[in-house]
């Protein structure tokens, strides 16, 4: 079972990932398609249900344009 930081940190992140996703007006599946993971696991994420790897990360930081050390201000 995680412990609460870790669950804490996972919506967090995913809660910025949506930010940065909605703000360059892309959909979960026009993000997804262009990282090439499933619109699911990219909604898992952002939900924070499941742990991204970071090669994860920073595929989505770079598709999304911005440096990876900016999804982790929280």
């Amino acid at each position: 079972m995680s412990s609460l930081i870790e669950q804490k940190v996972r919506k967090e992140l995913g809660r910025k990932i949506k930010e940065y996703r909605t703000t360059a007006h892309l959909t979960q599946d026009e993000l997804s398609n262009k990282i090439q993971v499933t619109q699911t696991y990219l909604g898992h994420i952002e939900q924070g249900i499941k742990t991204p790897s970071l090669s994860f990360l920073i595929k989505v930081a770079s598709r999304l344009k911005i440096e990876l050390w900016e999804l982790f201000k929280f």
